[in-house]
C-alpha cells in the first residue's frame, strides 16, 4: 500500500489479509448486497437496503491499492442496480448518502466517470429534498407501514450522509447543497450531542413547526442511554462537516463525542453496543461502531496539532489494532466477514453477535487511512 514513515507494523499485514479475503468472498457475493453475516454467510439484501453502498464502498478500498479490474467490475454493476433504486422512489431515504457516496462518488473520485458524477448529483438533489425547513433537519424515514407518521424524525445517523451535499456543491459550484448539510449539522450539535458527548438516536420534531417533541432510543437501549454507534456517527459525521466547513463548533461537537467514547471503552478497546446498560442487559459488543469511530478519530487527528493529535491517532490505532487482533476472522475460511461480534439492532433482537458489512468497510477505511491513503470518498 501507500503507506508512511509512521506506519505501524501491523498495518501491512492486516491490509494484505483484508484485501486477500475481500477477494475471495467476492466470487460467492458478487455484484450483490450483502449486510450481515449469519452462521458464516453474508444475507443478501435488496439494492433498496441502507446497506447497499458498503460492499461496493469496500470493493473500491481494494481496488484503489490492487487495481483489480474484477473488483471494479463487480462495484461498478452494483452502482448501475441502485439506478432502478432512484426509479422507485418509494423506498428512498436519508441513506441515499450512504448508498451513493460509496458507489458513484467513490467512482467518480477514483475514476473521474461523467456517469457516477450524474447519478450523484441526482442523488444529492434528493437528498437535499428530504430537508424540513421549519425544522433545520433531513427528514430521515418514511412510513414503513400505512398510516406511519414519522415526517418528524431525524436520527444522528444522517450526519455521515452530509458529505454527499457538500461534495454536490464542490462540483457544481452551487452552495445551496452545503447550506442543507450546514442546516443540518448545526441542528444536530444543538439536539443531538448531549453535553457528556454521548448522543440522542432518535430525535422527533413537530414538521409542520419544527419545535422539537422527544427523543426516542432507536437502537439504543433506551433514549437517555448511550448508544455506541450513535456515538461512533457523531464523532466521524462531525469531524467530516469540520472538514468540509472550517465550522469550529463541528470540532468541538467531534471532540466531545470522542472523549465519550474513548472514556467508556473496556479493556480490548472494542465498545459494547450500548454505553449505559443495566444489570442484566447483555454488554454484546459492537465491533461496527468501533470501527467507525476509529476512522472518525484517525480523521480528527488530521484537524488539530500536537499532543491533541497525536492522542486521536493513537486511539483510533489502538481500536483497529484490537479489531484486526482480537476479532478479526483472517484463518476461519467458513467466516465471510472480516471483522466479527457486531450488533446490529439489540432492541429488535436483529444480528447480534455477528458481523456487519459496514463494520468491514469502516475497518478497511480505516487501514486504508494508517497505511497513507488520505482521500476520502466522504
Amino acid at each position: 500500500m501507500n503507506g508512511t514513515k509512521r506506519e505501524p507494523d501491523w498495518v501491512q499485514e492486516a491490509w494484505s489479509r483484508t484485501a486477500a479475503k475481500v477477494t475471495r468472498i467476492s466470487g460467492r457475493i458478487g455484484d450483490r448486497f450483502p449486510h450481515a453475516s449469519v452462521q458464516g454467510e453474508y444475507k443478501l439484501e435488496p439494492a433498496s437496503w441502507w446497506t447497499a453502498g458498503f460492499w461496493p464502498g469496500l470493493l473500491w478500498l481494494v481496488y484503489r491499492d490492487t487495481q483489480n479490474a474484477e473488483l471494479r467490475e463487480l462495484a461498478e454493476s452494483c452502482e448501475r442496480q441502485l439506478d432502478q433504486v432512484i426509479m422507485d422512489y418509494y423506498k428512498l431515504d436519508h441513506d441515499i448518502g450512504f448508498m451513493w457516496t460509496l458507489t458513484s462518488v467513490a467512482r467518480y473520485k477514483l475514476l473521474g466517470a461523467e456517469d457516477s458524477k450524474r447519478r450523484a448529483l441526482l442523488a444529492a438533489n434528493l437528498l437535499a429534498a428530504r430537508f424540513n425547513v421549519q425544522g433545520g433537519y433531513i427528514r430521515a424515514w418514511n412510513p414503513w407501514r400505512e398510516g406511519e407518521q414519522n415526517a418528524g424524525w431525524a436520527i444522528i445517523d444522517c450526519m455521515m450522509n452530509l458529505p454527499l451535499l457538500h461534495w454536490a456543491s464542490s462540483v457544481t459550484g452551487d452552495p445551496r447543497y452545503k447550506h442543507i448539510a450546514v442546516r443540518h449539522a448545526d441542528m444536530a450539535v444543538e439536539h443531538f450531542i448531549r453535553p457528556d458527548g454521548s448522543a440522542n438516536h432518535i430525535v422527533i420534531f413537530d414538521p409542520e413547526t419544527g419545535e422539537k417533541l422527544e427523543v426516542n432510543g432507536g437502537q439504543g437501549y433506551a433514549p437517555e442511554s448511550a448508544w455506541s454507534r450513535g456515538t461512533a456517527w457523531a464523532i466521524y459525521g462531525m469531524s467530516l462537516s469540520y472538514r468540509h466547513t472550517q465550522n469550529e463548533a463541528y470540532l468541538h461537537a467531534a471532540k466531545r463525542a470522542a472523549h465519550f467514547f474513548l472514556a467508556n471503552l473496556p479493556e480490548d478497546s472494542v465498545p459494547h453496543w450500548d454505553f449505559r446498560l443495566p444489570e442484566g442487559v447483555p454488554a454484546y459488543r459492537d465491533s461496527s461502531a468501533g470501527a467507525c469511530a476509529a476512522c472518525g478519530l484517525l480523521l480528527l487527528a488530521e484537524q488539530v496539532d500536537g499532543r491533541e493529535s497525536e492522542l486521536y491517532r493513537s486511539a483510533g490505532e489502538r481500536i483497529l489494532h484490537s479489531l484486526y487482533a482480537n476479532y478479526g476472522a483472517w484463518d476461519n475460511e467458513a467466516e465471510e466477514g472480516l471483522i466479527l461480534h457486531g450488533t446490529s439492532h439489540f432492541p429488535e433482537g436483529k444480528n447480534i453477535d455477528v458481523p456487519l458489512i459496514y463494520g468491514d468497510y469502516y475497518f478497511a477505511e480505516g487501514l486504508a487511512r494508517l497505511a497513507g491513503y488520505r482521500e476520502l470518498f466522504w
